[in-house]
Parts: structure tokens; C-alpha cells; sequence
């Protein structure tokens, strides 16, 4: 029998995803200085689509293996393809999208508990 998810299953993905993405760019500026290093990305869009598409829940397990290197970037001389002006950006983006998964969470145990207490 497969298993159904629920939204609350969604969001809780999304923050995990922006939550292990957020390392990655941490893993990736600490290491731009690193000869031969190649920056990693977390793809969570297409394990959220492909979880979405069958109706089951995002495993956490399924998000590390979204991590890649996508080999994109330019080179520099050491043959590290780490940008900081790109590194930071995504991390900007990143931080507007987890704050974003936490207030929807948020609002939704709130209706939550609205509803119960109206039931009582």
C-alpha cells in the first residue's frame, strides 16, 4: 500500500531541503580556495516533483541523494569552480525560502490548534 503525504509532509521537506542546501553553500564557500574543489547544489526540485507527482512523502534520505556538482561554472586557476558572488546569492535565496517554509508550517499549526480549540 503506498503511503500518502500529507501538505504539513511538503513544507517539512522543503525546510529540511533549504536546511541541508544551506550547508552545501557553506561546504562550498568554505572551500573556495581549495584547489580542484567543484561546487556542489542540492536539487530538491526534482525530488519534491517526483514525490509530488506520485502523492508520497519527501524521504529525507532521497534529499542527500539530490546533491550533485553540476560542473557549470567557469574554472579559475586552480581549477576550483567556486564564485562567491554566486555562492552568496543562493544563499540569500536559500534563507528567503526557509524562512518562507517556516512561517507556512507555522501558520498552519497554528489553524491546527485554532481548530481544536474551537472543537472543545
Amino acid at each position: 500500500m503506498a503511503e500518502s503525504a500529507r501538505l504539513t509532509d511538503y513544507v517539512e521537506a522543503g525546510l529540511r531541503a533549504a536546511h541541508l542546501r544551506q550547508s552545501v553553500i557553506a561546504h562550498n564557500i568554505a572551500n573556495m580556495a581549495t584547489p580542484g574543489y567543484r561546487r556542489h547544489t542540492v536539487a530538491f526540485e526534482d525530488v519534491f516533483s517526483e514525490a509530488l507527482a506520485k502523492g508520497r512523502p519527501v524521504r529525507f534520505g532521497s534529499l542527500h541523494d539530490g546533491i550533485d556538482q553540476p560542473r557549470t561554472n567557469s574554472v579559475n586557476e586552480i581549477g576550483n569552480d567556486v564564485h562567491l558572488e554566486d555562492e552568496v546569492g543562493d544563499l540569500v535565496q536559500n534563507s528567503l525560502l526557509y524562512k518562507t517554509y517556516a512561517r507556512l508550517l507555522g501558520r498552519m499549526y497554528q489553524q491546527m490548534e485554532l481548530a481544536m480549540a474551537v472543537s472543545e
